[in-house]
């Protein structure tokens, strides 16, 4: 194990990790955001949008990543639409995420009962009203175990994005093996690369998940008195 070899191209890393981790994010809020519409979407009583969103979920969760990128960074040129990588990451993650999303949200906020949203009707509350502050604030403590295992499995998809040129953890360790044979060292530096960032993340998963559980939210007994 060449330690010197590690320690000359940390930097090198930590520039490919900021880059995964700012792609990871903008994705991943794309995501949380399209997730969130397609699931009011799919509450809502109009036929041709609620099949258009159900489209979307089973050709999103039915085709792999890697594929969905090829044809946005391969396939559009030739349709004449070019997006450098970064784009092309970044909708791809979203495109894949957003029904991961979607079905985290639909099972919130189907779990709240339909007495707590006609107890508040019945107050005066407009529909707006009711969902944001009735409806949401419960379907999102619900989904919050499911939203943090997608945030996790999202990060870890972005392993993919060196197949269209980015310069992203995986690109870095495959670069540093084809040009310099250093297969362990590169390997290693990607292992702890990724326990670096995912790590912490889990760990605020869970205590997240605790605080939620903890503090009583969920709880779809509030409203309607029971």
């Amino acid at each position: 194990m060449d330690f010197n070899f590690i320690r000359s191209y940390i930097p090198i890393y930590v520039e490919a990790g900021i880059l995964t981790l700012t792609i990871a994010a903008i994705g991943i809020m794309f995501s949380a955001v399209l997730g969130l519409l397609c699931s009011v979407i799919k509450m809502m009583k109009i036929p041709v949008l609620k099949q258009m969103v159900a489209i979307y979920i089973e050709l999103s969760r039915n085709t792999p990543l890697l594929i969905q990128l090829f044809f946005l960074y391969f396939g559009l040129p030739k349709l004449g639409i070019v997006l450098s990588s970064e784009s092309c990451g970044v909708i791809g993650l979203t495109f894949l995420g957003g029904s991961y999303m979607a079905e985290a949200f639909r099972s919130g906020l189907e779990s709240v009962e339909s007495i707590q949203k006609e107890s508040a009707l019945s107050l005066g509350m407009t529909k707006m009203q009711v969902f944001r502050y009735i409806i949401l604030p419960q379907a999102l403590a619900t989904s919050v175990p499911v939203l943090c295992a997608n945030v996790i499995f999202l990060i870890k998809e972005t392993s993919v994005f060196s197949a269209v040129a980015l310069a992203d953890l995986m690109f870095v360790a495959k670069d540093l093996i084809g040009m310099y044979y250093k297969t362990d060292e590169a390997l290693l530096m990607l292992v702890i690369a990724y326990l670096v960032i995912l790590l912490p993340i889990s760990l605020l998963a869970s205590w997240i998940e605790r605080r939620v559980r903890y503090a009583g939210f969920g709880n779809t007994s509030t409203v309607s008195g029971n």
